[in-house]
């Protein structure tokens, strides 16, 4: 895989890169489970963020409850003290049969990207899961970071440019992500690293999705607005953070 190529536009649509003083707190193995914990929640919520996007916007009542459906397990999982499920088979479930349905051609590329994004997330989620068991992680509950807080307070309130806003918000997370794997990969075990860079082509991807869908839905360029919360996620990036997670700013 060329990661280089790969990250190159990442790196260019961010307004900031990871600061040294995270990677530092990241790389002490002390660390690595809040760190996994973490990831692995990430990857729930961004499935959660992509279903309630179809279903807000675009699903009939059928497959907005087929979406859900999907997510319950985790859910139950990560947030309700839940059993823990057979994730590959969970996984297997996932099928095409129940895609939500629209005539209007945004709301069939929403639903493709957000689809696909939902799949892979869930997928993602339990390769972390894998991982943690591996090295004798249990799970844990823990806080969210202040991060997509951070970005969604700035999200504006009236449609489409709520919708806009978020897609956009959407895309820095991905990016985000995706800039983090490639800086934690090199202090990563090697299965870890392995994993952690196999993660970059998705997410890459699905920031790019993000991105192209809030252009098509806006009647006007975007790119102001993505240069403005572009300077608000650089902000939560690169200032001090009492809270150390995967997406958390400079470590106090």
């Amino acid at each position: 895989m060329d990661y280089p190529q790969i990250l190159s536009p990442v790196l260019n649509f961010l307004h900031c890169t990871t600061p040294q003083a995270w990677l530092d707190k990241a790389r002490d193995p002390a660390n690595l489970p809040l760190l996994l914990t973490d990831h692995l929640v990430c990857e729930l919520k961004a499935a959660q963020t992509a279903m309630l996007l179809v279903r807000k916007y675009v699903a009939d009542k059928q497959g907005a409850d087929a979406l859900l459906a999907w997510l319950q397990p985790y859910e139950a999982f990560a947030f309700r003290d839940g059993p823990e499920p057979d994730f590959v088979a969970l996984h297997k479930q996932i099928g095409k049969s129940v895609m939500p349905q629209t005539d209007d051609p945004w709301g069939q590329a929403l639903i493709g990207s957000m689809v696909l994004l939902i799949k892979e997330e869930l997928h993602h989620f339990w390769q972390v899961r894998e991982a943690m068991a591996a090295r004798q992680i249990p799970y844990v509950k823990i806080t969210a970071s202040r991060y997509a807080k951070g970005m969604l307070k700035e999200v504006r309130t009236h449609e489409p440019l709520t919708l806009i806003d978020k897609l956009i918000c959407g895309a820095y997370i991905e990016a985000r992500s995706c800039e983090r794997f490639a800086a934690l990969a090199p202090y990563l075990d090697e299965p870890l690293q392995k994993f952690y860079l196999s993660l970059l082509r998705s997410e890459a991807r699905h920031y790019q999705d993000y991105l192209a869908l809030a252009q098509q839905v806006s009647k006007t360029d975007i790119t102001p607005r993505v240069r403005f919360f572009g300077e608000v996620e650089a902000a939560l990036i690169s200032t001090p953070d009492a809270e150390f997670r995967f997406h958390s700013g400079v470590p106090v």
